[in-house]
């Protein structure tokens, strides 16, 4: 709900998804304050989460540092560009409002995420 109710309010007041990897490149390029403003308050909502319930902080494992931390950032950026959007445009926005293209997007990011944990837990042994 707290992902879904900003999606429907931005859809109805402006007519806009919130898929924020397409919000995100786009607002580069154009600069439009509400771009800008989407943005900027995902990261404040974020921290304003944290801060307001520390309890509910499920990281059990040290910082991996910044500059791990920026390439992981990169790399899904690519996978988002790769992809043609995130899970929150796809899986929320585009299931949605009933896209083929949004369902084929989040069977293909479930079985790949299934794969992937599947193959490093069970099969290579990494523990969660």
């Amino acid at each position: 709900m707290v992902i879904g109710a900003p999606a429907v309010l931005l859809y109805h007041a402006i007519g806009r998804i919130a898929g924020v990897s397409g919000i995100f490149f786009t607002g580069i390029k154009e600069g439009r304050l509400w771009r800008w403003l989407f943005l900027v308050g995902i990261e404040l909502g974020a921290g304003l989460g944290a801060h307001l319930f520390p309890t509910l902080n499920i990281v059990t494992r040290p910082n991996p540092g910044f500059w791990i931390l920026v390439s992981y950032g990169l790399l899904v950026g690519w996978g988002t560009r790769q992809g043609g959007g995130c899970t929150s445009g796809h899986g929320v926005c585009g299931l949605g409002r009933r896209a083929p293209r949004s369902l084929v997007a989040v069977i293909v990011f479930m079985a790949a995420g299934i794969f992937t944990a599947s193959l490093l837990r069970h099969w290579l042994g990494v523990p969660a």
